[in-house]
């Protein structure tokens, strides 16, 4: 059995009670069904490893899911998306075994996964698929022990649809990020409002009259092209998806290849969750003072080592900027070592948003608990009913009245004699 915990420094937990207490303002949602869990306890007895972003937002989640009963194991999901006061508070406060240090090496990522999963876990809480990936790679051990997980982001859930078409799946998992209470405004608002925080925190720049360009259009993109734009800045957006790339025409984007934005842009960021999109091609033809960053979940979507081949000299300029120069004379500048800028360099998405997605973990985890046995080895939807309810939660927190249909419009709804 590894240690207990592994946080950098107990001395913080106040400053991390405060924190997370700040941010507990804006979730009302999963603070009622916090105090539904601690009536009702649906997850005692079951052990849950949960590999996220240790800030504010996810101690509360962490809370919840020991109010409902759950024995919590928390390590971090990114190297530089830790909050080092909040991950003390979890451990010294709400004894919550919390393992993730802002800026740990790689090595000490994975053993900080494989501490979680040392507890013998029987649910699975992911925001990536490291832990899936980590259990099924060398941790074979202990599948026969879970019951079942659940998923945050894009990344993680196109990882888990692969293992399930290969067949390598071996429990089923509920693709959180998939709810529209998740990425329609955790992906579109939590990113958008985040990433253009964590660039401008970064590098202080002022956005209005440069040239951004968003490489990709889903959610999380479309989020930060309109986020940029409403900052003044002349988006450009990239795609590979005909439909997407139309989208982005019709919302008013300039789109073109990637190979032609790069000679035109100021300001870069991926978010597509593919390997090398920004490549050495496109540095070989960047501007000087180019600034590059990324919001996608793994640090692969800008190829790092290809520049750092191509650069004569590397700068740490300021905290969260590395300067590479070119044999040219031209500087390229990569934003918190190509991770989640939002996270790495600012606090990631407000808390107002991350109600909703982890509302949708914490009454997941209990769907699973209560399902399991009926789900094949799969990537399930969030259903619909449960969907539907953090809405209806989320507008009651906002003091907003909504319309119910009569029985009348409920009958005319379900006919099909009536025509014109």
């Amino acid at each position: 059995m590894s240690k207990e915990y592994d946080v950098k420094d107990l001395s913080l937990a106040v400053q991390g009670v405060a924190r997370i207490e700040w941010a507990e303002h804006e979730m009302p949602v999963l603070r009622l069904i916090r105090e539904r869990f601690a009536q009702e306890r649906p997850l005692a007895g079951y052990r849950l490893a949960a590999c996220l972003h240790v800030t504010s937002e996810t101690a509360n989640l962490a809370r919840t899911l020991k109010e409902g009963g759950a024995e919590v194991y928390l390590c971090a999901s990114n190297p530089l998306s830790t909050q080092d006061d909040v991950a003390a508070a979890l451990v010294d406060r709400y004894e919550v075994p919390t393992f993730a240090i802002k800026g740990e090496d790689n090595e000490t990522y994975y053993q900080h996964i494989n501490a979680v999963l040392d507890r013998a876990p029987h649910m699975t809480m992911d925001d990536g698929a490291d832990l899936v990936s980590t259990l099924h790679q060398s941790r074979r051990d202990l599948l026969a022990n879970l019951l079942g997980g659940t998923e945050e982001t894009t990344t993680g859930v196109i990882r888990l649809r692969a293992m399930q078409e290969d067949g390598a799946l071996e429990y089923p998992v509920i693709a959180v990020n998939d709810a529209q209470t998740k990425h329609f405004f955790d992906n579109r608002y939590g990113t958008g409002q985040s990433t253009i925080d964590g660039v401008i925190r970064a590098t202080n720049t002022l956005l209005a009259g440069k040239t951004f360009v968003v490489s990709g259009y889903g959610w999380c993109s479309r989020g930060i092209a309109m986020r940029a734009r409403g900052m003044g800045a002349i988006v450009v957006v990239t795609e590979v998806d005909p439909m997407r790339a139309l989208e982005a025409v019709m919302d008013g984007y300039q789109v073109m290849p990637l190979a032609k934005a790069a000679a035109i842009g100021d300001i870069f960021v991926t978010a597509t969750g593919n390997k090398h999109v920004i490549d050495r091609a496109h540095f070989e033809v960047m501007k000087d003072g180019a600034l590059v960053a990324n919001s996608g979940h793994f640090n692969v979507e800008i190829n790092i080592p290809a520049l750092a081949e191509m650069a004569r000299e590397v700068t740490r300029i300021r905290s969260f900027i590395d300067q590479y120069t070119l044999p040219d004379g031209r500087r390229i500048s990569i934003l918190g070592e190509g991770r989640l800028i939002n996270l790495a360099a600012a606090e990631g998405h407000p808390s107002a948003v991350m109600d909703m997605s982890f509302a949708n973990q914490a009454l997941s985890a209990e769907y699973m608990v209560r399902n399991h046995g009926d789900l094949g080895k799969k990537v399930y939807s969030v259903p619909e009913d449960i969907d539907k309810g953090i809405a209806r939660l989320k507008l009651r927190a906002m003091g907003i009245d909504i319309d119910v249909l009569t029985d009348e419009q409920v009958q005319y709804l379900a006919s099909w004699e009536s025509g014109t």
